[in-house]
Formats: C-alpha cells, structure tokens, sequence
C-alpha cells in the first residue's frame, strides 16, 4: 500500500526529453546484457562499458555532449569483459573495475580525461577466486572498497595499501544479486539469489539479521533511504508482480510499507536523493522511470513518472554538486541506451530565478571523514561531510572539496620522458650549431 500526504513541494517534478545535441551518442557501446547498470557518474565524468578487448570502459566529460567524434580513447586493462565500475566519491580522478577475470583493479583518470589508451592500472586487487560482479566505495571512508563476487563472497579493500581490510562475508550459498552502504557506512546490506537479504557488519563480517524480503525468485536490488534510516528492496512476488518494500534494519521481522506495481520482466533500479527524500526506480528493459516520496514511517508517496518508449539498458544518478541548481535541477540520471546516453534533468517548476533554499538543503560534499581505512575501522561511525549548494556561498560544496590529481601511469611518464629528452636534443644541437659551450 502506499501511504497518502496532504502536500508536497515535488509534487510536479517533471522531466523532459532531452535534445539529441544535450545526449551523449557515436559510442561503440558494449552488448553485455545483465543485471548491473552499466554506467556510473562523478560531478566531472561517466563512465560506460564499450566495445573492445581487455573490458573497455570510456570515461567521458559531462561537458562533452552530442555525437562523439574523432578517437575514442579507452581504459582496457582486464582480460575479460568489465562487469561494473564505481568512481571514488572524494577523487573525481580515481575509478574501480571489476571483472570477469576475478580481479577489481584501480585507474587514475587524467584530470582533463583520457587523451590515449589506458592500460596500466594504479592498483590490482586481487583475492576473489571467480568473477567480481558489484563494486561499492563507503560513502564516508578514504579509499575503502566493498566488492562481491562469484565466488559467494564479499570483501573490503584499501585501495590505498592495494590489500583486504574488515572481515570478508562468506556465509552466501548463492549469487549476490546487490550490496549496498547505509548512510554512514556502518551497515552493508545485500541481497542474493537465496531471496534473503542480509544487514552485516562491514568492520566484523557478522551478520546482524536477515529476512526473506521478496517471495519470487528474480533479482532483488537495495537502496537505503539516506538519513531516514530506513531500506528499501525492490523485488518480485511469486506471480512476478514488481514491488517495493520499505524496512527498519534495526527490527527486519516485517516490512514497514509494500508497494505493489506492476507485471512488467524488467529488474527494478532503484536511486534515492538523500537531500529531498525522493526514490527513482526505473525497469531494465523498461523506458520509464518512476519516483516516489519517501516518509519516515516507510510510506512510499507516488510522484509522477518519465515516460519514453526507448528501452533503459541501464541508469545512474549524477551528485547533487554537479547539478544546475539555479535552474532549480534537483536530479539528473544518465539513461543508458543501446546507442547512446540521455540526460534526464528532474525539475521543480518555479518562476523565481534565486536560488531555492527550500528545495536545496545542505548535500553531499564528496569530503571523507575517515581519513584512511584504518582510521575507519578503528574509529566511530560519522555521518558524511554536508555543504551548501548555493553556488554564492563560499562555503558551498564546490569549495569544501579538494580534487586530488590521480598519479600518472608509466605510459603517460614514458611519454613525457622522450618528449623531454627529444627537446634536449633539439637544444644541445642548437648551442653547438651556435658554437655556444656550457
């Protein structure tokens, strides 16, 4: 059931479809079908899976819409097909993959992008004995990594020191279909094709409850609700009806609210904007995406829907930093096409152009609290850094964020090297054409 309120400020968010010269298309875009989404976004880039040897992934500027001409540089460091990817919330500049080759490896993004192939990874991480198919950064964590694999496993990474940290879960006897962080990073929960989704402990590996949360036997996928501190599931029933479900992860005995929806194959995504507590769920297969109101008591409030006849491949929600907020965008998810990439800009309709501070409260700043993996595991739970979105306040999140410029790769140096060298040349000929000692 869903629950009713009287009023709403996002009552009529809207999206319209874009214009093809604010898409993203000529991408060579790779054909892999499964249960992932494919796609991933920073405030600076997005990352796809494209076509190629050694799992060819792009890494496209946000700023560099319309038909993709010209070379299309790549990362291609694996050697098999890259199943997911998740760019590092605190460096715009670092990116992890995972593969079918049963290794998460880390990438270090030029600041400007790729300008040549990228095939020599930063770090290697290796342990899992069959194919990693989900990666997730902690949201509050400096380089701390959560990976699930084939193998029935799930593990914790420094990507820092390129070793485990935590405790890996091994309790699984069938494929993890999602792992998610809550708000903090103090919980993981994660759901699996034994239809129990499961709430650990990352720092322990203990499991500290379970539950059967959809009766039908299709792919389960888990967002939490921010600072409501509530789960959300989205399953199937026996009959295959599409249906979300909210939770208290500190009482797991019974959902808080069901929201029956419809009979359509897809498995649902689901993204949720921790600042207006408004959920985005949208179909693989389908062309819609639908968003909800969520309420502190689990209840689940309809919005409206995006409609498209245009098959989803895949979605991801871009950070609220990256947003034109003075034109009052609340949300933006990438669309993942077949051929190309759509933005869709969700929007509260206002007639002032000030800034909204009703709409915008303090967000996401993309600052770790924990300033290590160690730090994580040896200290107390914190909430994530917030700022202010208003691009006129110094204090804003633009401005509480430091960059960090990603190491360069032994290609890039070697590059470098023989450009140097070829100008010393060039120099020392000139002083001895000149008669000029040093």
């Amino acid at each position: 059931m869903s629950s009713a309120v009287k009023s709403s400020k996002f009552r009529h968010v809207y999206a319209d479809t874009p214009k093809a010269e604010f898409c993203y298309s000529g991408l060579r875009l790779a054909t892999a079908t499964g249960e992932q989404c494919y796609i991933k976004a920073n405030t600076k880039f997005f990352c796809v899976a494209v076509e190629g040897g050694g799992g060819a992934m792009a890494v496209i500027p946000h700023s560099q819409a319309g038909r993709q001409t010209g070379t299309q540089f790549k990362i291609a460091g694996h050697s098999g097909p890259v199943l997911d990817f998740d760019f590092n919330p605190f460096h715009e500049q670092l990116l992890a993959s995972a593969s079918d080759d049963a290794t998460v490896k880390i990438w270090g993004i030029p600041e400007d992008g790729l300008t040549e192939n990228m095939t020599e990874p930063l770090v290697n991480l290796t342990g899992h004995q069959r194919k990693v198919t989900l990666l997730r950064f902690h949201p509050t964590a400096n380089n701390v990594l959560a990976s699930c694999s084939g193998d029935f496993t799930i593990k914790m990474w420094d990507i820092e020191t390129g070793g485990e940290c935590g405790a890996p879960y091994q309790g699984f006897e069938n494929l993890i279909q999602d792992i998610v962080w809550n708000y903090d990073g103090s919980m993981l929960a994660s759901s699996s094709k034994d239809k129990l989704m499961r709430i650990f402990d990352p720092r322990t590996g203990q499991v500290t409850s379970s539950v059967e949360a959809h009766e039908g036997s299709k792919t389960s996928k888990l967002c939490f609700l921010g600072r409501l501190g509530l789960l959300a599931s989205c399953g199937f029933t026996k009959r295959s009806t599409r249906q979300i479900k909210t939770w208290d992860p500190r009482k797991m005995d019974k959902e808080l609210k069901c929201l029956d929806m419809d009979q359509s194959a897809g498995v649902l995504m689901p993204f949720y904007d921790a600042d207006c507590n408004i959920m985005y769920v949208g179909g693989k297969g389908d062309g819609n995406v639908k968003y909800f109101e969520m309420l502190p008591d689990g209840g689940i409030f309809p919005l409206s829907t995006y409609s498209s006849n245009v098959a989803q491949k895949g979605l991801c929600m871009v950070p609220k930093r990256a947003l034109n907020v003075m034109k009052t965008e609340h949300c933006r998810i990438l669309k993942l096409h077949a051929k190309s990439i759509e933005p869709l800009s969700f929007r509260v309709p206002r007639k002032s152009e000030m800034f909204q501070d009703d709409l915008y409260p303090e967000s996401y700043a993309g600052v770790a609290v924990h300033a290590s993996a160690q730090d994580w595991l040896q200290g107390e739970d914190k909430d994530p850094v917030l700022a202010s979105v208003d691009p006129s306040k110094s204090g804003g999140a633009s401005d509480a964020k430091k960059v960090m410029v990603a190491p360069k790769t032994n290609s890039q140096l070697n590059k470098e090297l023989k450009t140097a060298e070829a100008r010393i040349a060039e120099l020392e000929k000139l002083l001895k054409d000149n008669n000029i000692s040093c």
